[in-house]
């Protein structure tokens, strides 16, 4: 089946239904305008002109202007618009899906979040050697789920010049909730300047795209409330960690124009309703460096799907979703407009659509919220717990930053750390902790314990569970490529997360989701691997265990078959989200047999999360960070999955 290119004509055809078009001359994909079908008001469950269903599907990739706000830049487009166009599959078929790359450079598409083969899972470099310049490659694989995904590039900057698109998988049985109406709400960022500027920028300056640093009329106004003394303190603890407690993005709304379905917010994307519909929004996170806050004053959403993957409702007002996450909401509007709000978390922008019974009718844009501050817990200074404040003799522990040179470990406040007792005692207390589970473990003669031996002893803490006590930063500082580590990390699962201060009502946290199956391999994770985020801003490098994906000696390597425990803990002071590709990461959450699967999994400052993994894909797959720049510049690794266990990582 050919996906039909889009031309401008056509285009302005749709335009009619918008409450603005100033910038209809932009080539946004169909589902980005309202659709006339349905303005008179029939149901769908999503069909739309520009989806695929059964055969061969024809896809192109090739560069074109983009307009933004009267500005003209280079995007890269799949037949002919950013995003391109909505495809639709059906769970048990199989794809195929040709695509033809017009460009002078190797291009790529990568299918997040489905589970296939690794040959098509469209990583160069990693699975397959990508699409080279004016040829055409055909990904062909089973469609084995159902569910809300995209696909995006996974070659260089391609994904931020455009490069994405909403995928739809339909179920071979209904879902287990009901709707009227659906629509894609697809997120993203653009930026007249080029990726390598970008990053050239931030190496230059890490911080060269905040302009929400606090001024002195902030320090009058703390000091007045905190008093004078403890301000200056807390300034010159700042100082001294050469960072900045608004630092919540690398790349901001300075340079970014923030897109709902690939529309700026003056544009205003609308979705039309009936009185009485169910409407289902599917939100998709495609922003390279953006976290999005949504909200729809007035209305409460149902959270009926994470990840493409079915979910116990959760009614919630608000809610924050990652790059590369999704999520489906179910909402039932009056009769009167709405505004879908989407803030980025740092707040130096939004984008915003309509959700309108008939056309032409707006919605007030709410107010913007005032940018937050890093707080104690981003600070990994959360020491609340069996292990924590009081167990230290009443110090905080703060997040140690090495000084330049490799020096001393300085906490918060600029103590020397060196010969610290304390610390010394609260690690030792961790460890009897660690053996004394072991021990426990082998006397109820758990079978996953036993499997794990003297190597596997440091893995029985267990799962990083909401109301689990701080577990202190090992003696590994990571090296030159981490300027901080988080002395104390924790689960954080419960916590929204910063910025959410003034929100009123429920927001929704991973601690919520609750998935409606139960992941069909139930087993102790045989093992565990802890693997720690890393970042430093003065060089601007972004890495695993404090190397980037070149300086990397192995890979992480898995047998065929077992079951793990990876452990995340971002010793970064910035949210990361970490995606998994090939196999799903079921977040341990609380929730026994029914803790969700999901591929994308977004770590807080601070934070310790543990995802079970079951080994099931043998092959080569990719691990990220899907912060692009963060990715491109070395948080990254191969995860290889082997039969043979003399290639498993002790």
């Amino acid at each position: 089946m050919n996906i039909p290119m889009h031309p401008r004509r056509r285009l302005l055809q749709h335009a009619g239904a918008l409450t603005t078009f100033a910038l209809a001359e932009q080539l946004a994909p169909l589902y980005a305008w309202a659709d006339t079908e349905r303005a008179a008001g029939t149901p769908s469950s999503g069909g739309r002109a520009d989806e695929a269903g059964p055969g061969t599907i024809d896809l192109e990739i090739d560069r074109l202007s983009f307009e933004v706000g009267g500005r003209t830049g280079s995007a890269i487009a799949l037949n002919g618009s950013v995003p391109g166009p909505l495809l639709r599959l059906r769970e048990g078929q199989e794809a195929v899906i040709r695509v033809n790359n017009r460009l002078d450079e190797t291009s790529s598409i990568h299918w997040h979040g489905l589970i296939l083969p690794p040959n098509m899972d469209g990583v160069p470099g990693v699975s397959f050697a990508g699409i080279a310049p004016r040829s055409t490659f055909t990904y062909r694989f089973p469609v084995r789920q159902s569910g809300t995904y995209w696909a995006h590039s996974h070659s260089g900057g391609q994904e931020l010049l455009g490069l994405y698109f909403p995928l739809i998988i339909d179920p071979a049985e209904p879902d287990p909730f009901l709707y009227d109406r659906d629509y894609v709400v697809m997120l993203s960022d653009w930026s007249f300047e080029s990726p390598e500027a970008i990053v050239s920028k931030l190496k230059k300056r890490s911080g060269y795209y905040n302009f929400q640093r606090r001024t002195i009329a902030d320090f009058f106004r703390d000091a007045r409330r905190n008093g004078y003394s403890a301000t200056v303190k807390e300034r010159w603890s700042w100082s001294k960690m050469r960072m900045d407690p608004t630092d919540f993005a690398d790349v901001t709304g300075y340079t970014y124009t923030y897109l709902m379905n690939g529309l700026p917010p003056e544009a205003n994307w609308s979705g039309l309703f009936k009185r009485g519909e169910r409407v289902r929004l599917r939100f998709i996170d495609a922003g390279a460096a953006t976290f999005f806050d949504i909200r729809i004053p007035g209305l409460s959403m149902t959270v009926v799907q994470a990840h493409g993957q079915n979910v116990e409702p959760v009614e919630v007002n608000e809610f924050r979703i990652g790059p590369g996450e999704t999520f489906d909401v179910i909402v039932r509007p009056e009769d009167r407009a709405y505004t879908v709000f989407a803030e980025a978390l740092d707040r130096s922008g939004f984008t915003r659509g309509t959700l309108t019974p008939r056309a032409g009718m707006v919605a007030p844009v709410p107010q913007r919220r005032p940018r937050p501050l890093r707080t104690m817990a981003d600070m990994g200074m959360d020491m609340s717990g069996a292990e924590g404040k009081d167990a230290m003799g009443g110090m905080d522990m703060g997040t140690a930053r090495k000084n330049a040179g490799n020096g001393p470990a300085m906490d918060l406040a600029g103590h020397d750390m060196q010969g610290m007792d304390e610390a010394e005692k609260i690690r030792a207390h961790l460890n009897e902790r660690r053996e004394a589970t072991y021990d426990a473990a082998k006397k109820a003669e758990d079978p996953g314990a036993m499997k794990m031996g003297v190597a596997g002893r440091k893995a029985l803490m267990g799962p990083a569970l909401p109301g689990s006590p701080p577990v202190m930063h090992g003696p590994d500082t990571h090296g030159p490529g981490a300027d901080t580590v988080a002395m104390a990390s924790r689960s954080r699962l419960d916590d929204p997360g910063s910025g959410f201060e003034q929100a009123e009502g429920r927001v929704l946290t991973y601690a919520d989701l609750r998935s409606v199956q139960p992941f069909p391999d139930q087993r102790v994770p045989e093992r565990e691997i802890e693997l720690h985020i890393t970042g430093n801003m003065d060089r601007y490098m972004w890495s695993f265990d404090g190397r980037k994906y070149s300086e990397a000696k192995e890979p992480i390597r898995l047998r065929h078959g077992e079951r793990v425990r990876l452990i995340l803990v971002n010793d970064t002071m910035m949210e990361h989200p970490i995606h998994l590709h090939g196999m799903w990461m079921v977040l341990e959450n609380g929730q026994g047999v029914k803790q969700p699967p999901l591929h994308t999994v977004s770590v807080k400052p601070a934070e310790r999360i543990s995802v079970a993994i079951t080994a099931d894909a043998p092959g080569s797959w990719a691990m990220h960070c899907h912060l692009l720049l963060h990715m491109e510049l070395g948080m990254f690794r191969v995860v290889e999955v082997s039969a043979r266990a003399d290639e498993v990582n002790s």
